[in-house]
């Protein structure tokens, strides 16, 4: 019962939003028109919907699927379960996704879909119906698999319905060798991979310690260079936002805030991430957290408190022409995507602030989920075939320097030496790596052609670069 559906009229404009933003970057480059034109649309949109039991009735689920960009393949995205989703927002979150993998250097095309309801009202065998149907239809469109398209989790789902789309595709195709490559953000015990819950926060930290690492930067806008002691306040304590806060605590930070949909705290001396954590979980609330100094019932508010750095890992749209004069950080680190307007970000530019955009700041996630289909791909864990080798010569390298020294090292600094790698420490290796080196790539743009103005122009100009060639090397066919 599945149709397609002609798109229909918006009243949103996030993709027009993220359109802007690729027009003035394109501004930069060299490229044919028909060119930026092909890169900037979307190439597969396709809407549908289908019935599920709800009690004794029946209900009609509206969803999407958004595949933006061809130039590399398979294509990958999250899937989101909103009440709020809509195929405009899937649309910009796909073309989000296909220049995010560029500035990364993953070799995907970026893809998006979403699945219109809001998961607190269906039990879970209710979701599973809806998860495994969806993931039925998009197989019939051959919008799924290993090689094709390859889903996520996004805001509404996680690794239970990842199981369900893997268990979903592998059973409808069986004897596919790849199959668990067909979504990413499994769990560990079904060909998941370690680190990937947290990545898309842990790059978010990364890549804020990367920009404040910079003396000269931080001169120009008024800060001293390093995280050590900034004033951080985190918007959303959901996945991204829980963990971009523990990790920049973990680096020096100070989490002054944090702001939620129930309302926002504030203390200017710290707040315990995890023990908010808890205290929400308890209660259903950050409110009443008995370390606040100050509560407020509108969440917006706790955005606009005394801070050096604001991480809005929520959703789009929450920083705008309305409200950006009031913010006080200098920085912000955009944790969700498409949090601030293009307007509101002109404004925060002209009055000496500085932004780490969406498209670079969050690729954690599918940096990870990258290394997560290389290993379903290749049908064994990182480091399984050469940890035990590494620690046999790391051994045998300590042993010959005790020899040689006559210094016997302790127990503790043998095992710290001899260890080999985790799959999870090589997992934190290489998406560290990854954060670094594209954040460098990206300001080393911004600082070549002052014209380009910031950073989120910087990194467009990379991803439209990259996706050019990607596509001329191509050629057209037939």
């Amino acid at each position: 019962m599945a149709t397609n559906i002609l798109i229909a009229d918006q009243e949103t404009h996030f993709f027009s939003d993220v359109c802007k933003n690729f027009d003035h970057a394109a501004q930069f480059t060299k490229h044919d028109a028909g060119l930026l034109d092909q890169i900037k649309s979307c190439n597969s949109v396709y809407r549908f919907r289908f019935p599920i039991r709800k009690g004794n009735s029946f209900e009609v689920i509206d969803a999407w699927r958004v595949e933006h960009s061809h130039h590399q393949s398979p294509t990958k995205g999250g899937i989101r379960y909103s009440e709020m989703v809509n195929e405009d927002e899937v649309m910009a979150l796909a073309a989000l996704m296909t220049y995010k993998c560029a500035i990364v250097n993953v070799p995907f095309g970026g893809a998006k879909g979403g699945i219109k309801i809001n998961p607190k009202n269906y039990t879970v065998s209710e979701l599973e119906n809806i998860t495994r149907r969806y993931t039925v239809e998009l197989i019939k469109k051959n919008f799924i698999g290993p090689s094709i398209d390859v889903p996520a989790p996004d805001y509404g789902s996680g690794e239970r319905e990842m199981s369900w789309i893997a268990d979903t595709y592998a059973t409808m195709n069986p004897g596919q060798l790849d199959a668990m490559g067909a979504v990413t953000g499994k769990p560990i015990a079904l060909h998941g991979i370690a680190g990937r819950r947290e990545a898309t926060g842990r790059g978010v930290a990364i890549a804020t310690r990367e920009c404040v690492s910079v003396g000269e930067d931080m001169q120009r806008i008024g800060l001293l260079p390093g995280l050590s002691g900034k004033r951080v306040i985190v918007q959303g304590l959901g996945n991204v936002g829980y963990y971009s806060a523990k990790f920049l605590s973990e680096m020096g930070a100070i989490i002054v805030g944090l702001c939620e949909f129930e309302g926002a705290i504030y203390n200017e001396n710290g707040l315990d991430i995890e023990a908010v954590f808890q205290h929400r979980k308890a209660t259903g609330s950050i409110l009443g957290y008995a370390a606040a100094i100050q509560e407020f019932a509108n969440t917006m508010e706790g955005l606009e408190q005394p801070c050096d750095i604001l991480v809005p890992a929520a959703l789009e749209n929450q920083i705008t022409e309305t409200n950006i004069r009031n913010i006080q950080a200098k920085i912000i680190v955009e944790g969700a995507n498409g949090p601030t307007s293009p307007e509101a970000e002109a404004i925060f530019y002209a009055n000496g602030g500085m932004i780490v955009p969406d498209m670079f700041a969050n690729a954690g996630g599918v940096t990870v989920s990258y290394f997560e289909w290389l290993k379903n791909l290749s049908h064994v864990a990182f480091g399984r075939m050469n940890r035990r080798f590494e620690e046999n010569s790391n051994l045998n390298l300590v042993n010959m320097v005790e020899g040689i020294t006559g210094v016997a090292l302790t127990p503790v600094q043998r095992s710290t030496i001899i260890k080999g790698a985790s799959e999870l420490e090589l997992v934190n290796s290489g998406l560290e790596d990854t954060m670094i080196r594209s954040y460098h790539e990206i300001r080393e743009i911004y600082k070549s052609n002052p014209e380009i103005g910031t950073l989120r122009n910087a990194a467009m100009v990379g991803a439209i670069n990259k996706i050019a060639v990607s596509y001329q090397n191509l050629g057209i066919w037939p």
